[in-house]
């Protein structure tokens, strides 16, 4: 799943409007931040398959510390104490903390029975993925859904918040038409830098979008 994981960071706003969207899409996405650091580390592995249909061209291998269950939850914990730790607010603590275990469940709902309950343990995932038009229809009602409660959320107060806010959104849906329609990436290598770099572009647009909107009311 993508852009499903930044639909609901979008809807986690109405719960901690206090809370940057860039703080809830770097939660909701938190183990797919991982993910790649370990892949270029060597500690996880995942093998291409360019002759797969596009959400099946990753084949998890090996993925234990950054996506089975009881690591999810591990994570989850420390990112929601983090944030309580460092901003007191309990709200956005809480809603950061829903996020990161979030992304397992929406994981589950899309994989194929690669996501392990601890590591080394039991596989599971429903495999929503086998079917590319029932995974697009999902994503996208989820992600919609969550930029409509962002919107009813706020305002936009500056040029940045609606203009740099739609293009954020477009620039999100053009990446995921392009993760269906394209190739299958060159390497593994390429995967991880590529996570990591996209990832440190979407939480600073993120950022700097978020920054020109207000609570509506405030």
């Amino acid at each position: 799943m993508f852009v499903g994981h930044f639909g609901v960071a979008f809807a986690a706003k109405r719960l901690a409007p206090r809370s940057s969207l860039a703080t809830l899409i770097a939660a909701s996405s938190f183990i797919d931040l991982v993910w790649p650091v370990l892949l270029l580390a060597g500690l996880e592995r995942v093998r291409i398959d360019p002759a797969a249909q596009p959400f099946l061209r990753f084949e998890f291998e090996s993925y234990p510390i950054s996506h089975s269950a009881l690591a999810v939850l591990g994570w989850a914990v420390a990112f929601g104490a983090a944030y309580l730790w460092r901003t007191g607010y309990r709200a956005g603590a809480l809603a950061t903390g829903a996020l990161v275990a979030s992304h397992w469940l929406l994981d589950f709902s899309t994989h194929l029975p690669d996501l392990a309950l601890w590591p080394g343990g039991p596989r599971m995932g429903l495999g929503l993925w086998r079917s590319t038009s029932a995974t697009v229809v999902v994503e996208l009602l989820i992600f919609f859904a969550g930029v409509a409660i962002y919107l009813s959320t706020t305002r936009a107060r500056t040029a940045a918040g609606r203009w740099g806010l739609a293009a954020f959104i477009v620039m999100l849906l053009f990446i995921y038409a392009g993760s269906i329609l394209s190739g299958a990436p060159p390497s593994v290598t390429a995967v991880g830098v590529a996570g990591i770099l996209g990832s440190a572009l979407t939480i600073a647009w993120a950022a700097w979008a978020d920054r020109g909107r207000a609570a509506r009311g405030g």
